[in-house]
């Protein structure tokens, strides 16, 4: 059986001088084989991929690991005790009004100075120069002076240096009401047939703040800078953005299939020596980024929601119907929403009650079969 070893790292302090922390939990492969930096519950109410990574502990402990695995739950302590009433908030930084998961550092400026001293070196030289570098780096800008930063890129500084020092990098989140689906970088479209998730969105190499664009990033600048000199050097570092469904609720048995889906992908990679995991012969469909639709209210109201999560949506049926009461006697009280396009519903918002211009839906259009 591996040992698992816990450590509480700080990423801060609360109002009343007592350390914010964070548990990292680390088992340790044989040296053959990549390293996996996975974490969750960065979002306050995005609670399931704590179970996940409960799940995936409890396997891990018995398989033969080639690389090294550190698992991270509860990564924003803040977010998941982010309050009000029933609900958990958490997906702001309550001070700066920043999305929790768009604080991390964009290091993209490293790739010149790096082939600037070793651009002649092997691959794996370059690549441990190269993460040597994202690491220190990182580190600097910790030990920036401590009025520099503020809480949420204090925590996420501390989650993007374990993540540098990896080889696959897994972020798990969820949807408000959501049906599963992946953020998988373009270059990496192969790999997502090896998760068990049926829904898969293809970001272009483009860093835009999240955790998965902080780690792939760099290393795809890298590559393409070497391309463009002539050289052909792959992507070092692969990783997605895993959407485990809705939040507000953990379910421990969907989390085994979740597990058992990024083990089948870890099997893949080869970082676990003697896995029998494989991936499920399920469809996958594909969607660009920019494909990507967002549909907003129209009008304020009570909302049916009755496109079904994952559902195939064909141009001119009913996505949503909603209600105006104080329409009742002057106009007409129920208003029929349909979408003008073929579609795939990913997600809604979590609640009846809308706001004009609220996030309603989000569909992929333009779709293939992966």
């Amino acid at each position: 059986m591996n040992t698992i070893t816990q450590q509480h790292i700080q990423v801060g302090e609360i109002a009343n001088g007592l350390p914010l922390t964070i548990p990292v939990y680390r088992l340790q492969g044989n040296g053959s084989g990549p390293n996996v930096y996975i974490q969750a519950n960065m979002h306050g109410a995005e609670v399931q991929g704590n179970a996940v990574i409960y799940a995936l502990l409890e396997q891990l402990k018995h398989l033969t690991l080639a690389g090294d695995i550190t698992l991270v739950p509860y990564a924003n302590p803040i977010g998941c005790n982010q309050k009000s009433g029933e609900f958990t908030l958490g997906r702001f930084d309550p001070i700066t009004g920043v999305n929790w998961n768009r604080m991390y550092h964009d290091h993209n400026a490293l790739v010149q100075h790096c082939l600037a001293e070793h651009g002649e070196d092997s691959d794996q030289a370059l690549i441990t120069a190269f993460r040597t570098q994202l690491c220190q780096a990182t580190e600097a800008l910790l030990d920036a002076p401590a009025h520099t930063l503020t809480t949420g890129k204090r925590i996420a500084l501390t989650l993007q240096k374990l993540a540098h020092q990896a080889d696959i990098v897994l972020d798990l989140h969820t949807g408000p009401i959501s049906a599963k689906h992946l953020y998988c970088p373009e270059y990496a479209t192969d790999s997502a047939r090896y998760f068990d998730i049926p829904h898969v969105l293809l970001i272009p190499n483009e860093f835009d703040g999240a955790m998965d664009e902080a780690s792939f990033c760099p290393w795809w600048q890298l590559s393409s800078a070497l391309q463009a000199q002539g050289r052909d050097f792959p992507v070092a570092v692969e990783a997605f953005t895993v959407e485990l469904g809705s939040q507000e609720k953990i379910d421990l048995d969907e989390a085994v299939e979740d597990a058992n889906s990024i083990l089948s992908y870890l099997t893949h990679k080869e970082v676990i020596a003697d896995g029998s995991h494989q991936p499920k012969g399920i469809k996958r469909y594909a969607c660009a980024l920019k494909d990507y639709l967002t549909y907003y209210a129209p009008m304020g109201g009570m909302v049916e929601y009755k496109a079904p999560l994952g559902g195939h949506i064909k141009a001119g049926d009913c996505i949503a119907r909603i209600l105006r009461m104080e329409q009742y006697l002057s106009e007409t009280p129920l208003h029929t929403l349909r979408l003008d396009k073929d579609a795939i519903a990913i997600l809604h918002f979590a609640s009846a009650s809308v706001n004009q211009g609220t996030e309603l839906y989000k569909f992929f259009t333009n779709y293939y079969e992966l």
